[in-house]
């Protein structure tokens, strides 16, 4: 799940989200349709995405189709093991043992036992999400782009984010006038 994060920039909430009609492993896309949300008052329960950008469709990249697949295959060896049967269409792809979804704390807590086990407490599970789209910034893939994979409402909003991330050095600026005019 947390590569997943990683790779696609999802939240949480979208990540624990998902159900197997929705992730055509295929085609390579996940579509975020809904989120999951933890409240006192009403538990665990989904939720339209955060804004109309939050209801996208997200390419996954090779690296993750191929994990996600295998870990298809072993949820089915061992729902098959136990005499569960095959997945329903609608199964969560991140789910408890019965099939419901997961909780974003427990979730959570178990990132930050996994995290500070391999030395990089301060990595939270939402830090992952902010790796991706640092990730996408430095190979110079284009803030409309990215702000559309994040579900952000606005471009406005991702350059608030991840302005620091920015290069301040401008020779792609210079390159660029320098190909227009062909120097």
């Amino acid at each position: 799940m947390a590569i997943t994060a990683l790779f696609t920039g999802m939240r949480l909430g979208e990540v624990l989200a998902p159900r197997w009609n929705r992730v055509d492993l295929d085609a390579k896309v996940v579509q975020v349709r809904e989120a999951l949300e933890q409240t006192k008052a009403f538990g665990i329960r989904f939720k339209p995405p955060k804004s109309k950008a939050g209801r996208r469709d997200v390419t996954l990249p090779d690296i993750l189709v191929d994990a996600l697949r295998e870990y298809r295959r072993a949820m089915l060896e061992t729902r098959m093991q136990f005499g569960a049967g095959r997945l329903p269409d609608d199964a969560l792809v991140f789910a408890d043992i019965d099939g419901k979804p997961l909780s974003l704390i427990a979730v959570s807590i178990a990132w930050g036992h996994f995290a500070e086990s391999i030395g990089i407490p301060e990595v939270t599970f939402h830090a992952l999400r902010h790796t991706h789209a640092s990730q996408l910034i430095d190979a110079g893939v284009d803030i409309v782009t990215i702000s559309k994979r994040l579900g952000h409402a606005k471009p406005d909003i991702t350059l608030r984010t991840y302005a620091h991330m920015f290069r301040k050095d401008d020779r792609k600026a210079a390159a660029a006038i320098n190909a227009v005019l062909k120097w």
